[in-house]
């Protein structure tokens, strides 16, 4: 296996009052295949992917992880939200995070409360998103499925069977992207990869290498 540099850090946005913590997973050696940024749920942060050893898998898969602390949330608490939990964020502000940590084009993985935030970025800034992976994220009822279908960037739409509610609702609007695939994760809950990081880790490191 390859070995994998790890650090973290903040980043500084205009759009923002104080700085938002990151960890960031890479190649020691060897060229990166992609970009990927990792989001998380209300009661997460990027200390979840470091633990189920996402941030490490994608690494050895050959990319440049970075998973962030969203504003008010983790080590990012003192930052404030561009928007009330549940209302779309501005589109620009996921732009200037990956403007200002060198990521586009970049992976999105996006979990339950990210869904704010990636959803206005995929939408508005598609041409900067090398793929899509939703996992049960909010928000998706904000878009008709037309908006959906204009959506050309390769998806992996993922959630857990016992989630009842995000789950369902999600993958019946996301199914409109007109360039995705699904995976359900059997007896997982809202937050699959947590139930499951064995599964995940397959699900999204396959789906890395069709890129």
């Amino acid at each position: 296996m390859s070995a994998v540099r790890m650090s973290e850090g903040t980043v500084q946005l205009d759009s923002c009052n104080a700085p938002l913590f990151y960890r960031l997973s890479e190649p020691a050696t060897g060229a990166v295949k992609a970009s990927v940024l990792l989001l998380h749920g209300i009661r997460f942060s990027s200390e979840n992917w470091l633990s189920i050893g996402t941030l490490d898998t994608l690494a050895k898969a050959g990319c440049r992880a970075l998973a962030i602390d969203l504003p008010g949330l983790g080590q990012s608490r003192s930052a404030e939200a561009p928007a009330a939990v549940g209302e779309l964020a501005p589109a620009g502000f996921l732009k200037e995070v990956c403007e200002r940590l060198g990521l586009l084009p970049v992976v999105v993985i996006s979990p339950s409360l990210s869904g704010m935030y990636s959803l206005p970025f995929l939408h508005q800034h598609q041409n900067l998103v090398r793929a899509y992976v939703p996992v049960a994220p909010i928000c998706t009822d904000k878009f008709t499925a037309e908006q959906y279908q204009s959506i050309k960037v390769p998806s992996l739409i993922v959630y857990g069977d016992q989630d009842a509610q995000l789950g369902e609702v999600s993958l019946r609007n996301l199914s409109n992207l007109s360039n995705h695939r699904v995976v359900v994760m059997r007896g997982a809950g809202h937050p699959c990869y947590l139930d499951d990081p064995d599964t995940w880790h397959r699900a999204l490191t396959d789906f890395l290498h069709t890129l």
